[in-house]
C-alpha cells in the first residue's frame, strides 16, 4: 500500500473530530513513526502533523495525552483551532509561546502513546509502526547520541508498559514494518 492509497482511505472516512479526521501513528521509539507520518502527511495535502515529542514533559508519557486532548483535540472537536506549548528538550521546560493547530481536514498525531483508548471516539485511523528492538535502539542513539542510552533504555520500558496497558498494537487498524526494505514512499505491512 502506498501513502497515497492510505491517504485515500483516510479521506473516504467521515471525520470524527469535528470536521477533522484524526490519524494516530503510534509505536515504539525508533521504529520509523516520524518518517512514516511525514510521508502520509505529504500524501494528505494540507494535513497538519503534530509530534508527541513536543507534548512530553521530558522522558515521560505522563500528561502528554491530557495536554493533547485539552489544548488541541477538544477545540478541534468544537470546530475551533487548538494550540499547545512545545516542550524544549534542551531547556527542560515547555516554551512560553503557544503553537497553533488550525482546523484541518486531517490531523496526523505521531509518537509513542498517541493512540490510547481515551481518543478512540475521535480517531479515524490508528497506525502501528514497529521494528526490532536493536534497530530502534541503534536509530535512537545515532540520532540522540550514545550519552542518552540510559534514558533510551528506560523509555523502552516505559513505552512497553504503556503499549501493554492500552493493547496498542492489537487495536491498530494498520500495522507497518518500519524496518522492512521497501520502495521509496511505500508502506510495508506488518503481521
Amino acid at each position: 500500500m502506498s501513502p497515497a492509497e492510505l491517504a485515500e482511505q483516510v479521506l473516504a472516512a467521515p471525520p470524527r473530530l469535528g470536521m477533522t479526521r484524526l490519524v494516530c501513528v503510534d509505536g515504539p521509539a525508533g521504529s520509523g513513526k516520524t518518517t512514516f507520518a511525514g510521508r502520509l502527511t505529504a500524501a494528505l495535502e494540507g494535513a497538519e502533523l503534530l509530534h508527541m515529542d513536543d507534548l512530553y514533559s521530558g522522558w515521560t508519557l505522563t500528561g502528554a495525552v491530557a495536554r493533547l486532548s485539552a489544548g488541541v483535540l477538544r477545540p478541534l472537536a468544537e470546530g475551533r483551532p487548538g494550540c499547545y506549548h512545545r516542550y524544549d528538550w534542551a531547556a527542560g521546560r515547555f516554551g512560553a509561546e503557544p503553537v497553533a493547530v488550525p482546523v484541518a481536514e486531517v490531523l496526523v498525531v505521531e509518537g509513542c502513546g498517541s493512540s490510547p483508548r481515551a481518543l478512540d471516539a475521535w480517531t479515524t485511523l490508528r497506525i502501528w509502526v514497529e521494528a526490532p528492538p536493536a534497530v530502534r535502539l541503534t536509530r535512537g542513539l545515532t540520532r540522540d547520541g550514545a550519552v542518552l542510552e540510559p534514558e533510551w533504555r528506560a523509555w523502552q520500558r516505559t513505552e512497553a508498559a504503556e503499549f501493554a496497558r492500552e493493547d496498542t498494537r492489537a487495536r491498530a487498524d494498520v500495522r507497518v514494518d518500519g524496518a522492512a526494505p521497501c520502495p521509496t514512499g511505500a508502506i510495508a505491512a506488518s503481521d
